[in-house]
């Protein structure tokens, strides 16, 4: 192998290193309550004001005096784009909780596991002064549900996003609409400083 061979390869695994070694990514942690404006889309701070605002609201109606039963429906999406809407419904019924001023029935979430270990404690392999009944799931007084909607614009390098979000309560038995509020929410993106 000649000196000029060897130098080339030498050039070249340097350069294999010094591309594939230094175009990483580098990883931080942030805090998650911090103002998220990385695009005009539908974001970590979004969630947190739509449901902070909404359960404020209606934990401060007369309609949760005695802590009444309430089954949280998923949220709708209805935008433009791809939302999670389970972890939107999943933030309302944990902030709700944590406000204790409701029960959540989790019907929705657990059906087929709650079934599994009724039949399973019905057996004769429970023992019965421990085994919980049949027929013993409490029903929701109310159901919370709603949507998410957006209006999207695009003009000369902006793109200008409009949400909002609808709940309401409503009474099971009667079909009466107890509360109901919304958010808007409007977001702006520059072509030249956020990617869109």
């Amino acid at each position: 192998m000649s000196i000029k061979s060897i130098g080339l390869s030498f050039i070249v695994i340097s350069l294999l290193m010094a591309f594939g070694c230094g175009s990483g990514t580098t990883v931080t942690y942030q805090d998650p309550g911090q103002v998220e404006t990385v695009t005009a889309d539908f974001g970590s701070t979004d969630l947190h004001m739509i449901t902070s605002k909404m359960v404020n609201s209606l934990v401060m109606s007369p309609v949760l005096d005695g802590r009444p039963v309430i089954f949280v429906d998923r949220v709708r999406n209805k935008t433009h784009e791809h939302i999670d809407t389970k972890s939107i419904t999943d933030k309302i019924r944990t902030t709700l909780l944590k406000h204790g001023k409701a029960r959540i029935t989790a019907r929705s979430d657990i059906p087929e596991s709650i079934v599994r270990e009724l039949e399973f404690q019905q057996s004769n392999l429970a023992d019965p002064k421990t085994a919980q009944r049949f027929g013993k799931l409490v029903g929701a007084k109310y159901i919370l549900f709603g949507e998410i909607t957006s209006i999207v614009k695009h003009a000369e390098g902006i793109k200008d996003v409009w949400y909002k979000i609808t709940l309401q309560l409503t009474d099971v038995e009667t079909g009466l609409i107890e509360w109901a509020d919304d958010k808007e929410i409007r977001k702006q993106a520059d072509r030249d400083t956020i990617g869109w």
